[in-house]
């Protein structure tokens, strides 16, 4: 196997490994549709904030989402490559 189809393979069992929490792979499905803020994700999810906030930001670590702020809203959405792709595979 040549080391770029390694790569590939640990990077894609990094992903899955990230999206294997249930919280974490709600919020991946919900923002496979469409990007939206914290306020709406933890609404729609039925969270407490802090929880929600606490697994966008393991997921923004790890390379699974993109933060971009609009004015005191901070709106997320899948990072564009491996991560949209594994999750839009999935749903």
């Amino acid at each position: 196997m040549s080391e770029e189809l390694t790569r590939d393979y640990e990077i894609s069992a990094q992903l899955l490994r990230i999206l294997g929490h249930p919280v974490r792979l709600r919020i991946a499905a919900g923002l496979a549709r469409e990007c939206a803020c914290v306020k709406d994700i933890w609404e729609c999810l039925g969270m407490p904030q802090a929880v929600v906030s606490q697994h966008l930001k393991v997921m923004r670590e790890h390379g699974v989402l993109e933060a971009r702020r609009e004015g005191a809203r901070v709106c997320y959405s899948l990072r564009e490559g491996a991560p949209a792709q594994v999750v839009r595979a999935l749903f």
